[in-house]
């Protein structure tokens, strides 16, 4: 729900090739889809802040109570001086939490898409922690990236900070493949520390996602005007509404937009005829046991070394260290 390896294509004119041609194949599937990237532009980036206050969005609240709990803990996990990157870092509100209880730590690296979100990131924290090294990287975390150069500082590890739910919303295989990405990018003797999910029941995860206010709704319909404004689409707004819904089957929540009559848009020189009642699926957040996620983070070279969950069983905090 991010200046020195680039400028994001949502904040330019210009848009991204490689980003319109993922946009127009997968608008050309059966099943018709975006790319979740496309959320954050800077209103986006804004609701999904305002996403994160609402009282159905347990997420924020349980995973902040678990970091500080265990802050402690964490920090000896981490160890002195290491450098803590952050992909997704969004304007990285929970970050200082983690960052407070280190022992010197050598740098934060947060990785965001988002210029505006990666701006907040680093005002918030030049405030929040004056002395600390911030060395921002504005990228698709992704997409291959480049690292800058630490001048100077004599780091012991690093460590990849994951917080909220983010590696729910990659497909198992796209999952692992960033697990593995994330091994390497610590080095043989990194840590991850990331923030998962937990199955539970349909009711609670669907309000979560579908909170009484609307913002979820209006964060979801704010992609089609992301694309009207730098995408050359032509989208009505009116003519879609918000779904949420869990599919037990593959564990995950799916997010669609529900075409509310028939109807055709155009981006750029294509035109996609949708018809009443047809979806387009916007996001999939996967929700996993400790058993299952343990499996798959052991298959991308990392092995488990703590795991802390709530008293409602809603969300986890886990620890783990690079192996092989």
């Amino acid at each position: 729900m991010a200046r020195d390896a680039g400028t994001s294509a949502f904040d330019i004119p210009s848009v991204d090739p490689a980003l319109m041609s993922e946009v127009l194949e997968g608008l050309s599937r059966p099943q018709k889809a975006l790319p979740p990237k496309l959320f954050y532009d800077e209103r986006g980036s804004r609701l999904f802040e305002l996403i994160c206050e609402q009282p159905e969005y347990y997420i924020p609240a349980t995973e902040t109570a678990l970091l500080r709990a265990h802050a402690a803990d964490l920090a000896a996990f981490c160890g002195p001086r290491c450098v803590v990157l952050e992909p997704g870092a969004g304007t990285a509100e929970k970050t200082p939490i983690l960052l407070g209880a280190l022992d010197q730590p050598a740098a934060y690296m947060p990785i965001e898409i988002s210029e505006t979100a990666l701006d907040i990131c680093v005002n918030n924290l030049a405030s929040l922690m004056p002395g600390l090294r911030v060395h921002p990287v504005c990228a698709d975390f992704t997409r291959p990236f480049g690292l800058p150069r630490i001048e100077n500082a004599h780091w012991r590890r690093r460590v990849v900070f994951v917080p909220g739910s983010t590696i729910g919303n990659f497909e198992p295989l796209m999952a692992r493949r960033l697990l593995a990405e994330w091994q390497a990018l610590a080095g043989p003797h990194g840590a991850l520390i990331i923030g998962v999910d937990l199955r539970k029941p349909r009711a609670i995860l669907e309000r979560a996602y579908d909170d009484e206010a609307g913002v979820t709704a209006a964060f979801n319909l704010n992609m089609l005007e992301h694309l009207n404004r730098d995408f050359g689409a032509n989208f009505n707004l009116d003519g879609f509404a918000h779904r949420a819904i869990f599919n037990d089957e593959l564990s995950r929540i799916e997010m669609h937009l529900v075409s509310k009559r028939p109807q055709r848009v155009r981006i750029g020189s294509r035109s996609f005829v949708f018809a009443a009642g047809e979806t387009l699926h916007t996001e999939n957040s996967y929700k996993y046991t400790p058993a299952d996620f343990a499996e798959l983070a052991l298959s991308a070279g990392w092995g488990r070394r703590e795991l802390w969950i709530d008293d409602g069983d809603l969300f986890s905090l886990q620890c783990f260290e690079a192996i092989g």
